[in-house]
């Protein structure tokens, strides 16, 4: 929402300084529909020229998340470490046959059952089942496993980051779209040279319109909106890093409740629940089976 309300804001601070100034909107609002149709049209075609289908289709869904937010609040953080640690104490009490059920059927685990919200959520599912189950077959040299890790981790931010990128280009070429928009309404004023000065003082003022809307699009809303969408892939991307840390430490040797608390100091500090509450749910919840 406050994407929404900075979004107003500044349309409200930008015409209403220009009404309040003296200007008049009638220039602007009988020239927009085409200005629009050239920076629109020519921003989408060159947005569609830069990426393939798949990066289209994934930056359009991105756009909601821009909006909405992170996905991930601290009750989901809590809940993660909870699951982690229930999954460590399995490891540590039963070992690998005991895990395997688990991690081979997690939609049948009584442990990832418990927890529906992060068992929806695919890929934390698989990379916490695919790295416990390599730490089943032996793969226990932490560092290895951790370098491994952050690579994974690092390629799917890459992927997420695509989006942002893509809209920050979009942002990039809109200036000189606009630029194109009224070189277009030059040429079409110098072909009515003849007209009287108050006529083709509405057509230039008709055509730096377009560099108006090419700059205010680009720096007003699509510029704004690619940096929304990157710092949400940025928070979102704390949620994997949890993982990373508690398994981490895990191999070193750590308690399950060493480990997670490991973890619990990686949450982003606005979501990070306190050493006391996250104890407690650990405490409160039921031995693994």
């Amino acid at each position: 929402m406050i994407l929404i309300g900075g979004f107003v804001f500044m349309l409200a601070c930008v015409f209403g300084g220009y009404l309040a100034a003296g200007g008049h909107l009638g220039p602007i609002l009988h020239s927009l529909p085409f200005e629009m149709l050239i920076i629109g049209g020519s921003a989408i075609g060159t947005f569609l020229m830069a990426n393939s289908m798949s990066h289209v289709k994934h930056t359009l869904g991105a756009i909601k998340k821009a909006f909405t937010g992170s996905r991930y609040k601290e009750q989901d953080y809590v809940d993660l470490c909870t699951l982690l640690h229930r999954l460590l104490r399995v490891a540590q009490s039963k070992g690998a046959i005991g895990l395997e059920p688990h991690i081979e059927r997690s939609e049948e685990s009584t442990i990832f059952l418990a927890f529906p919200k992060i068992l929806a959520d695919h890929h934390v599912v698989l990379l916490i089942c695919d790295y416990l189950r390599m730490i089943g077959m032996n793969a226990d040299d932490p560092h290895q496993l951790e370098d491994v890790m952050l690579r994974e981790l690092r390629k799917v931010r890459d992927e997420e980051m695509h989006s942002a990128h893509a809209l920050q280009s979009v942002a990039d070429a809109l200036p000189a779209l606009g630029i194109v928009a009224a070189v277009l309404g030059v040429i079409k004023t110098m072909g009515a040279i003849d007209q009287p000065p108050a006529v083709l003082g509405g057509m230039i003022g008709g055509a730096l319109v377009g560099t108006f809307l090419g700059v205010l699009l680009a720096y007003g809303m699509v510029g704004p909106l690619a940096a929304r969408l990157k710092a949400v892939v940025d928070e979102e991307a704390k949620y994997l890093e949890v993982v990373r840390a508690v398994l981490i430490a895990h191999l070193h040797g750590n308690a399950p409740q060493v480990a997670v608390e490991i973890g619990r100091k990686t949450v982003p500090s606005d979501l990070m629940p306190t050493f006391q509450s996250l104890e407690g749910v650990l405490n409160e919840a039921p031995a693994a089976a």
